[in-house]
């Protein structure tokens, strides 16, 4: 594709943004009409104010209010021990640590319920999407989503609001004769702390979801930045839940080819994320890169915080101000919903389709110029 970037500009403004780092996503109220029902006998029932008496105020407004935690801040999302997981308002087991994955989404991900029935479902058409809302059967709290891109054998991935679970260790339950009926006796799991959070390893990283055109050249070029942890292709920022590469193609659900980031914040910051996305592709040509011509490929940062939003933002306005190119920047900033991995053979396709004519002809010359121009960041350098 043709640039017109004044590289001299570009790269002295860019050295001096400052990057402010932060994980957050918060949602706002669902109406659902739940599809599944659970166990009569079981339902525990409680007005608003009996629940605010019980619950937390950030537990109230997850399991209550159906809002949702911020990404990679949960306690329970790198937990590894062994045990079961109880819903935190009524203590009705949900999840064994068997079932337990890590999916890169910054939340709990888990591909099967302790047992049928314990989790009810339901139709959720909030923010202009269609998904699967996942409720505790026994109390009808809110936990998250369920989606069909699941690694096992069962396809499910359940996506779990930390703040709703409550775990078990393995070594403090009691013997389990049947998963429905869980005899115990327990201390109650601590939830983070929302203003002062543990300086752990879930706090090291941070995930920026971009859509810079065809994803197979963006998750090339970023495969070889340093402190990039993992990149994975999907789509974003549409209406159709667990969309196909065909139906995204189509331009008909208004999803975005992207690259989901994840990065660690002690070796590369969100600043020099940006600045290696506005070299590598061109921002200023609306829903078009190159040949690739469509809403799919517009050019976009979905931002979970403020924060990100302010950086991304800032970045935009300097390279505006200071005419880095000489049309206007048709970058779309706006808040990131959900992100749909896309199908595996879309996964690092320029490493396994070295000789494929795109690969050759598009892709290679992309990453020529991103080792001419960032040398120092890649992989391996010191």
């Amino acid at each position: 594709m043709k640039k017109t970037m004044k590289s001299f500009h570009f790269f002295f403004l860019l050295h001096f943004l400052v990057v402010l780092g932060a994980c957050g996503q918060q949602l706002g109220e669902q109406s659902n009409k739940p599809i599944l029902s659970s166990s009569k006998d079981r339902i525990m029932k409680k007005s608003d104010e009996e629940w605010k008496q019980t619950l937390t105020p950030e537990q109230y407004y997850v399991l209550r209010e159906k809002g949702t935690e911020k990404p990679f801040s949960g306690q329970l999302l790198l937990n590894k021990e062994k045990g079961f997981y109880k819903c935190s308002a009524c203590k009705n087991p949900l999840f064994t640590s068997d079932g337990k994955f890590d999916s890169n989404c910054g939340w709990p991900s888990f591909d099967r319920e302790i047992e049928a029935g314990n989790i009810k479902i339901a139709i959720d058409r909030s923010h202009g999407m269609t998904r699967t809302e996942i409720m505790c059967a026994k109390c009808g709290g809110h936990l998250g989503h369920i989606f069909k891109d699941g690694p096992t054998e069962t396809g499910k991935r359940y996506c779990v609001n930390s703040i709703s679970l409550e775990f078990v260790p393995e070594n403090v339950s009691k013997s389990i004769k049947s998963t429905s009926t869980v005899a115990l006796s327990v201390t109650k799991t601590k939830q983070p702390d929302y203003k002062k959070k543990p300086q752990t390893e879930k706090n090291q990283v941070d995930t920026i979801t971009l859509g810079g055109g065809c994803f197979w050249c963006v998750e090339a070029i970023y495969r070889e930045l340093r402190g990039v942890v993992s990149v994975e292709s999907g789509y974003a920022g549409g209406e159709t839940a667990n969309p196909t590469y065909e139906q995204v193609s189509s331009g008909t659900t208004k999803h975005a080819e992207v690259v989901q980031i994840v990065f660690d914040k002690k070796q590369t910051n969100l600043t020099e994320i940006l600045k290696v996305f506005f070299t590598v592709h061109d921002p200023t040509t609306l829903n078009q890169q190159g040949p690739d011509i469509g809403t799919q490929y517009r050019s976009a940062i979905f931002f979970r915080d403020d924060n990100q939003k302010k950086v991304a933002k800032h970045i935009i306005d300097e390279l505006q101000r200071e005419k880095v190119y000489s049309k206007d920047i048709t970058t779309i900033v706006e808040p990131f919903t959900v992100f749909y991995k896309a199908e595996s053979y879309h996964q690092n396709y320029y490493q396994n389709n070295k000789e494929q004519p795109y690969c050759r002809m598009v892709i290679q010359p992309k990453l020529e110029k991103f080792e001419k121009t960032f040398n120092k960041e890649k992989k391996g350098r010191k």
